[in-house]
């Protein structure tokens, strides 16, 4: 489906938590994005009332012009936009993001605080544009004018966006999965170099749950306006790596209808993209080479918003294995909400 802006003027827009790692690369990819204009940016009480420029930033090169001299304000509903993407931690987002839908704000979250939530889209536009269906609901039942729309965890991405051509085409109905993460997912400052230096640490607290919950939510149906999660079952297994961004998937899938890599590899390299500022033509990859994906020269394809898969190849376990590459902070994180925010726009909910 091709989708257009229908708006005339940039739409103005707040990042809630901008101080931090995520809420940093919200306001560098926000920096002259063709249909969103930052106006805002709030922080924490030790910070309220500092320019943005004066903030420690923790990304390469230097804040975006533009946003250096925007004040850090309190993340109260007061704020002049209509739109507001929130890097706030889960904990204060449980708390915050509700008082912003209420007041008739759209929240577009990189949070896990809602993504559970039988009434809150957790979207990824390519793979279930079709959940925003629940905005309605969310409104009716909790009484909302504004609403809550949220990003999933950056690593079930990689395995959502590998797995939903193929569960189109084949009915996938067994997942193992194996990570190899970022230590940028941990966010800043992350793990300590003592850690993870000459070292895998094989337990990230929470991560095995969210992936094997969220991948059955993403993948799932609407069925008369209620969300019903997929039913195919996930083993997942994760690992921190010393890898500074892009996180590595091994994946093993057995299906209901079993095809040839060759057959799984033109499904996934046809999945259809979104015409958005921010979707890639073609979002997933597929590298023919024996020893890729590999994160350094994987993660960035499009703009870090492509899923790389490769090495797609008979598994004597399940039916298929292969490995993919997700730009955590990209696709996994910033640039995924806003990309959710550009199918919202796309969609007349922010009309």
């Amino acid at each position: 489906m091709q989708l257009t802006n229908p708006m005339q003027t940039k739409i103005p827009v707040a990042v809630l938590g901008a101080t931090g790692a995520v809420g940093q690369r919200f306001v560098q990819l926000l920096a002259g994005h063709p249909w969103f204009e930052l106006v805002a940016v709030t922080g924490s009480a030790r910070t309220e009332g500092q320019r943005y420029g004066e903030i420690r930033w923790v990304l390469d090169g230097d804040p975006p012009a533009a946003a250096g001299d925007l004040p850090l304000l309190p993340s109260e509903p007061n704020l002049p936009v209509r739109l507001v993407f929130s890097a706030l931690p889960a904990s204060h987002a449980r708390e915050i993001e509700p008082r912003f839908a209420a007041a008739g704000y759209a929240v577009c979250s990189n949070a896990s605080a809602f993504r559970q939530a039988p009434d809150v889209p957790l979207l990824i536009p390519e793979v279930n544009g079709d959940h925003l269906a629940l905005i309605e609901r969310q409104q009716r039942t909790r009484g909302w004018r504004g609403f809550i729309v949220t990003s999933p965890n950056c690593t079930t991405t990689g395995l959502a966006m590998t797995l939903k051509p193929l569960d189109e085409a084949f009915g996938v109905q067994r997942v193992f999965v194996a990570t190899m993460q970022a230590v940028s997912g941990a966010g800043y400052p992350g793990v300590s170099y003592l850690d993870i230096h000459d070292n895998v640490i094989p337990y990230i607290p929470g991560e095995e749950e969210k992936i094997e919950s969220e991948a059955h939510i993403l993948l799932g149906r609407l069925v008369e306006g209620e969300r019903r999660s997929a039913d195919f079952v996930v083993s997942a297994q994760t690992h921190r790596v010393p890898v500074f961004d892009g996180h590595t998937l091994a994946i093993s899938v057995g299906f209901a209808r079993p095809p040839t890599p060759a057959e799984a590899v033109r499904a996934l390299a046809t999945f259809p993209g979104l015409d958005l500022p921010s979707a890639p033509a073609h979002p997933v990859l597929v590298r023919p080479e024996a020893d890729r994906p590999q994160p350094r020269r994987d993660r960035a394809a499009a703009a870090g918003m492509a899923v790389t898969v490769g090495r797609v190849r008979p598994c004597p376990l399940l039916d298929l294995r292969m490995v993919s590459v997700v730009h955590n902070t990209l696709r996994g994180a910033a640039s995924g909400s806003i990309l959710n925010a550009e199918l919202l726009v796309a969609r007349g909910y922010l009309a």
